[in-house]
């Protein structure tokens, strides 16, 4: 059973590590790099076709992406992001606080705090 365990541990480790997400399918919650930014963004996964993921977007946005431009979905309390504050258009680097489905606390570095949605904010 060990010798399972760690096979299965080191291809999620790998899988993770290359920032692909294993097993992804349609109705998924992942990140995914917009536009190839390097900035990650929460959605969905609506179609999945070989490698290739369409994502809804929480803010709307649809993007076709290939499977090395998603990742499982992890955005919990500790998870460094940065958010749109107020929705005005500017983005500030903070720290979740509390994650309740689409639903964020954050905790910004200036000292500021808002309850924001998953829409709002991104990470690297």
């Amino acid at each position: 059973m060990r010798p399972f365990l760690l096979a299965t541990t080191a291809l999620l480790l790998l899988g993770f590590a290359t920032g692909s997400a294993l097993a992804q399918s349609a109705g998924d919650r992942v990140l995914a790099n917009y536009q190839n930014t390097g900035y990650w963004f929460a959605g969905v996964i609506a179609e999945a076709a070989g490698k290739n993921y369409t994502i809804h977007y929480d803010d709307g946005d649809v993007e076709t992406v290939s499977s090395r431009a998603i990742r499982p979905y992890n955005w919990a309390a500790g998870t460094r992001v940065d958010c749109n504050w107020k929705g005005a258009g500017t983005w500030y680097p903070g720290t979740i606080a509390a994650a309740n489905g689409k639903r964020l606390n954050i905790d910004y570095d200036d000292g500021d705090r808002e309850t924001t949605q998953t829409a709002m904010c991104r990470s690297r």
